[in-house]
């Protein structure tokens, strides 16, 4: 499995999303332009400028039309895919860091950090179809948790918004109404902050990492803990296949610690479990720095991580990855 590198930004990668077709890939990072790649080889196809702060998230809409990215310059911007023209801007009082499309792309979740005096928040936004009749009012906005929220996705249907954080708790909410329905149980739930979070594709199921070192898989409807990913260093990203039963974890040790050690030592791979067993079955090394970003391309068959070294890296897997038993 050869890697193709990928060095389109200048600062550590934050997050990596494939389009629904999965022949598009974007990356965010903290040099202020989220950029898109063509996913079978690699090659950029140009970057959306217009952001003053690093880009903490994006979502792209189920026709590829549209990209949200939220960022620490304290707003949101929805982009024309194909042109990379801003179509509008979301401003907030403090640096905005998850968002997520709904299904259907006629509203999004983003969530804002705690600054100031303010604590955070999730923002629930009315897409238009046109972005001529896009405004900027919220629909609803629900706090609550303590310390910065890391993801919050929306649940099947549209009904529930999950969110998580770094207060290690996972909050399900009522979309329409705002209401607390439901926290992970404290003897389940991860004991340090929560720093990444991916749904399956069909949103029964999702993947959270932790600072504390593990994974864990949940229920999206009961927040019942399934299984649990124990592995040797903290965990800043997470993907699942949507393939095989297998999930994919990436982290390695604080970058304000990597110039102290060899780079074999901060143990920063990509490494494969078993879904179900919860058994490790693989590595991908690679990165010179923490892996902070990693995402599946929606066929299964190739995946991307992005690093504090600000590269982005492509896997094709090869015919062995697909018969690995155990």
């Amino acid at each position: 499995m050869r890697p193709i590198l990928m060095k389109g930004h200048e600062r550590p990668l934050t997050f990596l999303k494939y389009n629904r077709d999965g022949d598009l890939l974007f990356s965010c990072a903290k040099d202020h332009n989220p950029t898109a790649w063509f996913a079978d080889n690699g090659e950029r196809l140009g970057t959306y400028r217009g952001h003053n702060g690093a880009v903490w998230s994006c979502d792209i809409s189920r026709d590829s039309g549209r990209l949200i990215t939220g960022s620490a310059d304290q707003t949101a911007k929805l982009w024309n895919v194909k042109t990379g023209t801003p179509l509008y801007t979301f401003n907030f009082d403090s640096p905005a860091r998850s968002v997520d499309f709904a299904i259907g792309d006629n509203l999004a979740v983003i969530t804002t950090d705690p600054f100031m005096e303010l604590t955070s928040a999730i923002h629930i936004k009315r897409i238009s179809g046109d972005p001529a009749d896009q405004t900027g009012e919220s629909v609803l906005v629900l706090k609550g948790p303590q310390g910065r929220i890391n993801r919050a996705v929306w649940g099947p249907l549209n009904r529930t918004i999950v969110s998580a954080g770094e207060d290690a708790v996972i909050r399900r909410w009522d979309a329409e109404t705002g209401k607390l329905l439901q926290e992970t149980d404290k003897e389940e739930s991860h004991k340090k902050p929560i720093t990444s979070l991916s749904k399956s594709t069909d949103g029964s199921h999702f993947l959270t990492g932790s600072l504390d070192k593990s994974a864990k898989l949940w229920d999206t409807r009961t927040l019942k803990l399934i299984k649990t990913y124990v592995t040797e260093r903290p965990v800043n990203a997470v993907a699942m296949s949507p393939l095989l039963d297998h999930v994919v974890l990436g982290g390695g040790q604080d970058a304000s610690a990597v110039t102290t050690t060899d780079h074999r030592a901060g143990k920063f791979e990509a490494k494969f479990y078993d879904k179900i067993l919860t058994e490790e079955i693989g590595g991908v090394k690679g990165h010179f720095g923490p892996i902070n970003a990693l995402a599946f391309n929606p066929d299964g068959k190739s995946f991307s991580s992005g690093g504090e070294d600000g590269y982005v890296r492509l896997h094709h897997f090869d015919s062995d990855y697909f018969n690995i038993k155990i």
